[in-house]
C-alpha cells in the first residue's frame, strides 16, 4: 500500500501543478523579478499548494498512525495558510513569524511533542526541565526559516528538502519508526512531483507556501525520528540539515557583523556566493544537492561511528564547513579569521 500510495502521490503532485500555475496568476501570487533576486521575469508562485494537496491525497490514503497525526496536519495546515497569504499579500515578517509559531504550538502543546531530554555520552542525562517546550518551539520554527531561507534558486529548496526527506525516511527505516517513514516518503514523492517544474528553468516557484510547509514537516519529523535518545543522534539532525543551518547561522553572524537586522534581506546566502564565483545557475543548484547529500551521508557515518570517531568527524565537517564560509565569503569578502589565520602563519614561516 506504501508504493502505490508513493506513485498517487508523486502522479497527483505532476498533474494539479500546472493547475495551481493558473490558480497563482489568478489570485495574483506571484513573484516580480528586483535587484535581489535571480528570475527575470514574473513567476507565479504557490507551487507549495500542489506538494500540500499531493502530501494531504497521500495521508488520507496510507492513514499512518500516531499520537502526534492530527497535531502535525493542523500545524501544516496553519503553515500552509500562512505561506498562501504571504504569496498573495507578501505579510510582514512577524505575521509570517507569528503563523509559524502557532503551527509549534499546536505541535507541542496538543500533541505533546517536546524534546524532554537527551542521554550525554559519558554517562548521565542532560534535562532540558522548562526550556524544553521553548527548545522545541525554538527548533520547528529555525528549521522552518532554513529551509525558506535558502529557497533562492529554481528547484534549490525542493531538492535539499528532498534529499534531506530520504536520510531521515532511511534513519527511520533502521530504527523500524513506520511513521515517520511513511509521512517523509509521502512528502518526498509530493515534492519529487513539483521538482520537475520547478528545477532550472522553473515554471513556478513554491513561494512560502512550499517553504515554509517543507521546512515545518521536516522539523516534525526530525524530532519524531531522534527525540529523546543520545547525544550522538540528537546531533545526527543537524547534521542532516548542514546545508540550511548553516547558511542561516551565517547569515546571522554576517547580519550582525554588519549591523543590520536579523530579517534584513541581501544578495551573501549561499547560492548567492556561489553565482558570484562564476557558476551557472544550474551548476550552482547541483553543487549545493551534492553538498546535502554529502552531509546525509556524514548523518549516516556518524549515527554508526563510536562516541570517539563520531566527536572527530563532528569537528571535521565543523572545520570544512567554516574554511568552505570564508572561502566564498559568507560572512562578507573581508571577514575571513581562519583563513587569515593559517596566512599569518604562512608569512612567519617565509
Amino acid at each position: 500500500m506504501l508504493y502505490l500510495t508513493l506513485i498517487v502521490c508523486f502522479a497527483v503532485s505532476i498533474l494539479i501543478t500546472p493547475l495551481i500555475k493558473k490558480f497563482a496568476f489568478m489570485v495574483g501570487a506571484t513573484d516580480r523579478p528586483n535587484q535581489r533576486k535571480v528570475h527575470q521575469k514574473i513567476m507565479p508562485r504557490l507551487g507549495g499548494l500542489a506538494i500540500f494537496i499531493s502530501f494531504m491525497i497521500g495521508i488520507i490514503l496510507l492513514r499512518p498512525e500516531s499520537p502526534f497525526s492530527w497535531s502535525i496536519l493542523l500545524g501544516s495546515l496553519l503553515i500552509i495558510i500562512t505561506g498562501f497569504c504571504d504569496d498573495i499579500f507578501e505579510l510582514p515578517a512577524k505575521y509570517k513569524l507569528l503563523g509559524q509559531l502557532a503551527a509549534a504550538c499546536v505541535v507541542v502543546f496538543i500533541g505533546d511533542l517536546q524534546m524532554v531530554f537527551i542521554n550525554l555520552p559519558f554517562g548521565g542525562q542532560l534535562q532540558f526541565g522548562f526550556l524544553s517546550i521553548p527548545f522545541t518551539i525554538l527548533w520547528i520554527v529555525g528549521i522552518t526559516n532554513a529551509i525558506n531561507l535558502i529557497d533562492g534558486l529554481d528547484g534549490l529548496a525542493a531538492g535539499v528538502s528532498s534529499i534531506a526527506l530520504i536520510t531521515i525516511s532511511g534513519m527511520a527505516i533502521i530504527q523500524g519508526n513506520f511513521y515517520v517513514v511513511a509521512v517523509g516518503l509521502i512528502v518526498l514523492a509530493s515534492t519529487l512531483g513539483f521538482l520537475i517544474y520547478n528545477f532550472h528553468p522553473a515554471k513556478i516557484f513554491m513561494g512560502d507556501t512550499g517553504a515554509l510547509f517543507l521546512g515545518f514537516i521536516i522539523s516534525v519529523l526530525s524530532l519524531l525520528g531522534f527525540k529523546n535518545v543520545t547525544f550522538i543522534s540528537f546531533v545526527i539532525p543537524v547534521i542532516i540539515l548542514g546545508v540550511p543551518i548553516s547558511d542561516t547561522i551565517f547569515a546571522i553572524i554576517r547580519r550582525i557583523i554588519n549591523k543590520q537586522p536579523l530579517s534584513a534581506p541581501d544578495k551573501s546566502h549561499l547560492h548567492h556566493c556561489m553565482l558570484r564565483m562564476g557558476y551557472s545557475h544550474r551548476q550552482t543548484v547541483l553543487l549545493i544537492y551534492a553538498m546535502a547529500a554529502f552531509f546525509g551521508l556524514v548523518a549516516v557515518i556518524y549515527s554508526q561511528a563510536k562516541i570517539g570517531g563520531a566527536l572527530v568527524l563532528i569537528g571535521i565537517v565543523v572545520l570544512l564547513i567554516e574554511i568552505i564560509a570564508e572561502k566564498i565569503g559568507l560572512m562578507g569578502q573581508n571577514n575571513r579569521p581562519l583563513l587569515n589565520i593559517v596566512r599569518t602563519l604562512n608569512k612567519n614561516r617565509s
